[in-house]
């Protein structure tokens, strides 16, 4: 089984955190403070990201990244209706597909600037990623990343966000990262979403570029019971950038759709 990296932190019902594909576990860093104080935090490092193992398979697909968190989660002994699970960016996408395949293992879903599949433009981006990484490391995609992170106006307010999104990147593993991009360009989740019985919440972020609001109204729209919002303004990882307004959002769902 591949190793995977789970963070504890904090008391109460549980609350699985999984992170995008251009940040890692501490992207939480900003709320992990205040959502601990009412909920028992999983931190994941997604394979090949921090201490995680990357999958052996070179092209493993949504699903079987999907496989490697429920096993890690059962082996931690997460699991029970009373978990919710909260994933942002690529660790919505993985979210969801555990969802379709083992939605009854936990309870509310929180996808955070995710959808259901990208447009041919967005598949062709992650391909360039890919093959760029492959061929030269993360070194060759750092700026682009930062630039799909952060919308500009928190980059021009926040000058130091992009040198330390810089460092976060170049310890990512280059071949789980090019392996995730093929997995998220090839992925379709759309013809699952009718499976997913899991209360849901789906947040978009006002300016996010790469997984634009159309994305995940498209998302929430498929779902037999979910609600919808918008961050306005905010980018790709609300938690870095508007770490209150994304607080607020996660803590008025779980009141509402509790976890225990």
């Amino acid at each position: 089984m591949t190793r995977i990296r789970i963070d504890r932190q904090g008391s109460g019902p549980a609350l699985v955190l999984l992170h995008s594909l251009l940040t890692d576990a501490r992207a939480f860093d900003p709320v992990a403070p205040r959502l601990a104080a009412r909920f028992e935090l999983h931190r994941v490092w997604l394979p090949g990201f921090g201490g995680s193992e990357p999958i052996p398979d070179p092209s493993p697909t949504l699903f079987d990244i999907a496989g490697t968190l429920a096993e890690a989660l059962e082996a931690a002994g997460v699991t029970g209706n009373e978990v919710a699970v909260l994933g942002n960016g690529f660790g919505s996408f993985v979210c969801v597909a555990f969802a379709a395949t083992c939605g009854d293992s936990f309870g509310p879903l929180i996808v955070a600037n995710g959808g259901a599949a990208f447009s041919p433009a967005r598949r062709a981006a992650f391909t360039t990623m890919s093959d760029l990484v492959s061929g030269s490391g993360m070194g060759a995609v750092v700026d682009i990343a930062v630039q799909r992170i952060f919308a500009e106006e928190y980059l021009e307010a926040h000058p130091s966000a992009a040198e330390e999104r810089r460092a976060v990147l170049l310890e990512i593993d280059p071949g789980s990262f090019a392996a995730s991009c093929r997995a998220l360009r090839d992925m379709d989740l759309r013809p699952h979403l009718g499976a997913i019985a899991n209360p849901t919440l789906v947040i978009a972020g006002g300016a996010d570029t790469t997984t634009p609001p159309e994305m995940g109204a498209e998302l929430a729209a498929g779902l037999p019971d979910a609600e919808f919002i918008t961050l306005e303004g905010c980018g790709h990882c609300p938690p870095l950038e508007h770490p209150g307004a994304f607080a607020d959002a996660v803590e008025d769902f779980l009141d509402r759709k509790p976890t225990a």
